[in-house]
């Protein structure tokens, strides 16, 4: 503990409380250890099982986490931490590519009128019939049931009503390990016990689903493509492993489609291959991260349980976004602008791998908007590379227990830019004198 920073409090909540505060403020680091149960108890002057009770909710809340011998720490990315104090600190004339997101010269949110309907009041459908009519083809299409709809908030709303509706505090989910930081927040914050799952070009390893499973863990969430951070994209072969592993298990099937239309690969889906499962496609990526709409497919219970979640909360997803998107999706003007935006990011990704790789350095993007470079360290790595001008993304972001890597965006990546910042990537990942492969 800090000498700078005492715990107070005279109850669990009030000594949570307490600690969350400090841990916004920045005066309880990510990474540092809380005191043991009975030293802090000693100190504030009250029953151990008041500051047990406290640590419970803050791990509840994705506050702390439990290191066996190590004690009880503070989160390297706390649920309850601005992200404004974790980000990446990226000096004035630094090129950004840390920030994971598309072009916005390649969007096309604004080539479209917003639509003006009539107006809807209580008590309407939550679903605009319009969006179910086509999300239903799409789905289809794409070999995705669709017989039960709900629409969200985006991707990670989705996910998050899913697993809220199937799950409970203390149950395990298998997680890809390098995964999405925004989902590894908030499983934390749900109080889930993750079970990583290590990923490849092709997607999750079977041997690790494989030991999820056994261990069991009651969901697993899968990014069919565009895996954020790596790229990885879920093969025809590796969905046919999957789908033989998770057959006849009482497991959650999550499968988030969030770069559908400019992921740059075709979707193997695993959806409808257990009891229970959900598909979530989000308009984001593609169309503009401020259509915050996400169609979600699943069994009729988890989506009926959804359906009761959203009640309970905002009710619906506006139909105005609901129309917007489905404007967006149907327009001849906007599917081509959707298609050289996923051309464009494909000569970027590959451009930067191939530049990269002939400079001896392995680096992985097969579909999305980003490149995952490993790397011997990772401080290193970003120190060197913000020197030469460049920012990326530091790996520990994403990362359970997997080896040091960093994530960097290629969205708005020219041409020119690619053989310099290769340059840089080679000198920083290869400074210690070890390749990255």
């Amino acid at each position: 503990m800090p000498v700078q920073y005492r715990i107070a409090g005279a109850g669990a909540d009030s000594i949570a409380a307490d600690v969350e505060r400090a841990v916004s403020a920045g005066d309880l680091e990510p990474g540092e250890a809380l005191p043991p149960v009975r030293e802090l108890a000693g100190r504030l002057g009250v029953n151990a099982n008041t500051v047990a009770a406290a640590y419970r909710l803050l791990r509840d809340r994705g506050v702390v986490e439990t290191a066996g011998r190590r004690g009880t720490r503070v989160r390297h990315r706390p649920a309850s931490t601005p992200r404004s104090l974790l980000g990446l600190d990226v000096p004035t004339g630094v090129r950004d590519l840390s920030t994971g997101n598309p072009d916005p010269a390649l969007l096309p949110i604004g080539s479209v009128e917003v639509p003006r309907g009539r107006p809807l009041l209580y008590g309407g459908p939550a679903m605009s019939p319009e969006l179910v009519d086509f999300s239903r083809r799409a789905l289809a299409a794409d070999g995705v049931p669709a017989d039960h709809l709900a629409v969200t908030s985006g991707a990670l709303d989705g996910i998050e009503r899913a697993l809220a509706a199937e799950l409970r505090p203390g149950d395990r989910i298998a997680v890809e390990d390098p995964g999405w930081a925004n989902l590894l927040d908030l499983v934390a914050a749900l109080g889930l016990s993750v079970e990583p799952v290590r990923v490849d070009d092709d997607g999750p390893l079977p041997g690790d689903v494989g030991r999820a499973l056994s261990r069991g863990a009651r969901a697993l969430v899968v990014t069919g493509r565009a895996q954020n951070p790596t790229g990885a994209a879920l093969s025809a072969a590796r969905a046919d492993e999957l789908r033989g592993l998770v057959a006849g298990h009482d497991v959650l099937m999550v499968e988030d489609d969030h770069c559908a239309g400019i992921s740059g690969a075709p979707l193997h889906t695993l959806a409808g291959s257990t009891d229970r499962w959900v598909f979530v496609r989000s308009a984001s990526k593609a169309y503009g991260p401020d259509l915050r709409v996400a169609v979600l497919a699943g069994d009729r219970r988890t989506v009926e349980r959804v359906h009761g979640r959203l009640r309970l909360g905002p009710g619906w997803v506006s139909h105005l976004l609901q129309d917007l998107a489905v404007r967006l999706w149907s327009d001849a003007s906007a599917t081509r602008l959707v298609h050289d935006a996923e051309a464009r990011y494909r000569t970027r990704r590959t451009g930067l791998c191939d530049a990269l790789a002939a400079r001896g350095v392995d680096a992985h993007g097969r579909s999305g908007l980003n490149v995952w470079v490993p790397v011997p360290d990772e401080t290193v790595a970003i120190t060197r590379l913000i020197a030469a001008g460049w920012a990326a993304a530091p790996g520990t972001r994403f990362r359970i227990g997997t080896p040091p890597g960093i994530r960097v965006t290629v969205a708005d990546l020219s041409a020119d830019e690619i053989n310099p910042l290769a340059d840089a990537i080679a000198a920083a990942v290869l400074a210690t004198g070890r390749r990255s492969v």
